[in-house]
């Protein structure tokens, strides 16, 4: 297991800086001048060779990207943004962890959708119950984030009344004047944003653990409990879902790293200042720090997540350790 854990960190490591690497000769590519980001409004060309010279602008390109490693790694940062000169730390602190609200959350959802829907459909396939979940399979794999989310938002938050239409809530510190804030109001106003980002999940999820569940019940070893008068419930827990789960847990490590750059449209129809709408807003601006600082932290939590699943897949398989 220690050897499986080392081999596993070093290809972490592996992959970081080609994933880095490569996103930063992309962003080096890209037609613009920082430089001339840098110095805002007050655009000289003395003020421009001295944001350059400051950037390492007029180094090559490798002894630039050894700068950014060094500032990453050493100094932990992400470097500083050309449209507000914040730092991209902050920026990425404030927005990450409403990202991470939705992403969870609706991970949560879509885990709590998919396993009853899935193991019941492939327990009774040809069913009313089954043709029902693959009808939702379609429709939950067929709509679009924002058009879900425009019509959870119009038929909950304004016809019924009963979830707010928009906005975040802060959990522990809200700011002074907010208008919510606390556990209560924070929950109150993610029902919606979960439910629009765990359509699409839930679906693709349903699907996965049906087939998985079918497939399973199949097994010699299933067989056998049953012919050894083990309980239906015991058979379920112990021999059937323990399996049919491997590859679930596979794609969830996955899914929830890929939410955190991917939840843009659901951040976007409910007003929600998360990372998405925080890379939409550089790319608006030209701001390459602030863009390259989130590909960077989104590209490190879905290596993180990956690591993370395939350690968890070590401890539920064991094949995977005497490998």
């Amino acid at each position: 297991m220690v050897r499986y854990l080392i081999r596993r960190l070093l290809w972490a490591v592996v992959m970081f800086i080609a994933i880095t690497a490569i996103t930063y000769v992309i962003f080096f590519m890209i037609p613009t001048d920082p430089g001339r980001k840098a110095c805002g409004q007050l655009v000289t060309p003395s003020c421009v060779a001295r944001a350059r010279h400051y950037l390492g602008l007029d180094k090559p390109v490798y002894y630039q990207y050894g700068l950014f490693l060094k500032r990453l790694v050493v100094d932990h940062s992400l470097g500083q943004s050309f449209a507000n000169h914040q730092q991209i730390n902050t920026i990425v602190g404030r927005a990450a962890p409403i990202t991470a609200a939705l992403v969870f959350g609706g991970a949560i959802f879509w885990m709590m959708i998919a396993i009853p829907i899935g193991v019941l459909s492939a327990l009774r396939p040809r069913t009313i119950l089954d043709r029902s979940a693959m009808i939702f399979v379609l429709i939950g794999i067929s709509a679009h984030p924002v058009w879900i989310g425009l019509i959870f938002s119009w038929f909950f938050g304004y016809k019924l009344g009963i979830t707010p239409i928009a906005g975040y809530c802060e959990v522990f510190s809200p700011p002074p004047g907010a208008a919510c804030g606390g556990v209560v109001q924070w929950f109150y106003h993610m029902i919606l944003p979960w439910s629009t980002f765990a359509i699409l999940f839930a679906a693709l999820y349903v699907r996965m653990i049906r087939a998985s569940v079918m497939e399973t019940l199949n097994e010699d070893y299933v067989r056998t409990a049953r012919a050894k008068g083990a309980p239906e419930s015991q058979v379920m827990i112990k021999h059937v879902l323990r399996n049919a789960m491997l590859p679930v847990v596979t794609m969830l490590g996955m899914d929830i790293a890929l939410g955190l750059g991917g939840a843009v449209f659901t951040e976007s129809v409910f007003s929600m200042h998360g990372l998405g709408q925080t890379l939409v807003q550089s790319l608006t601006n030209d701001d390459l720090p602030t863009t390259q600082g989130i590909v960077v932290f989104a590209t490190l939590a879905i290596i993180i997540f990956n690591l993370i699943v395939d350690l968890l897949y070590a401890v539920i398989d064991p094949r995977i350790r005497l490998a």
